[in-house]
């Protein structure tokens, strides 16, 4: 396999990560373009990022660590959604935040998070439970969950109640998405991407945040098709079949951020 598609294949993944990490598309994209870019004008890089996903992440873990990417424009202190979510990541320590996305968003074992971060796996787990500690104070709030199996709504609506939120209704098709968020306004949004009618949950929140702002976790089997770089992405991608700590910490992240309404 080349070493472009070797690369390739875990793109959309370093995406995903760089998004959750900085709070936005223009962010994270502008520190993966620049990772791209050291592993051009250096062969040792190229072919180091080439071997792992894990070795990726920790070319990129450099480059986000050294602040050197002068591309992304100051945000104005004028109260917008991204700059609340500037912010907010301001508070949380850096190190917290990458463990914590590493080991759960990402997938990755403590041990392999650990590489990335250059450290132990303890190490890891100690950061990953004082990031949680750091965002366990949100208020609760009212969740929409978009799901054509009944079993993962079931699934969705007792992680949610236990998590202390209350769930306003549950959605199969996009009709009934739009329908339950206009008879009830959410504060936060689970939806899958492939509905039962085989309408499209993409479509459907897309339509709800035209209706309202409101933070939105994919769910989903087929993180690729909003994966692709073609349209402003979600912040939150989780990848069925998920772990409920996954889902809980997303859930925890988009609550802190206040707002992940895809942005161009």
């Amino acid at each position: 396999m080349a070493i472009s598609d070797q690369i390739g294949a875990n793109l959309p993944y370093l995406r995903r990560y760089a998004r959750a990490l900085t709070g936005s598309q223009a962010s994270g994209d502008a520190y993966v373009r620049a990772t791209l870019e050291a592993a051009l004008s250096d062969n040792d890089l190229r072919d180091e990022i080439a071997k792992s996903r894990v070795a990726l992440y920790s070319a990129f873990t450099r480059i986000w660590a050294s602040g050197s990417v002068d591309e992304v424009p100051a945000l104005p202190d004028d109260g917008s959604s991204e700059r609340i979510v500037q912010d907010r990541l301001s508070a949380v320590a850096p190190a917290h935040r990458q463990a914590l996305l590493l080991t759960t968003i990402e997938d990755f074992s403590n041990e392999d998070a650990g590489t990335v971060l250059g450290l132990t796996a303890e190490e890891v787990d100690v950061l990953v439970q004082q990031a949680f500690a750091e965002i366990a104070s949100e208020t609760a709030t009212e969740v929409l969950i978009i799901e054509d199996e009944p079993l993962i709504s079931m699934q969705l609506e007792g992680l949610v109640s236990d998590m202390g939120h209350t769930v306003t209704g549950t959605a199969a098709t996009h009709s009934q998405a739009i329908a339950e968020f206009r008879r009830k306004p959410a504060g936060l949004v689970l939806a899958d991407i492939q509905l039962a009618d085989g309408s499209s949950g993409i479509e459907a929140v897309e339509e709800l945040l035209e209706i309202g702002e409101v933070p939105v976790i994919f769910i989903t089997a087929y993180p690729e098709r909003l994966l692709t770089g073609e349209r402003p992405e979600p912040t939150y991608l989780v990848t069925k079949p998920f772990r409920e700590e996954t889902v809980r910490a997303a859930i925890s992240q988009a609550l802190f951020f206040g707002s992940t309404r895809p942005r161009p």
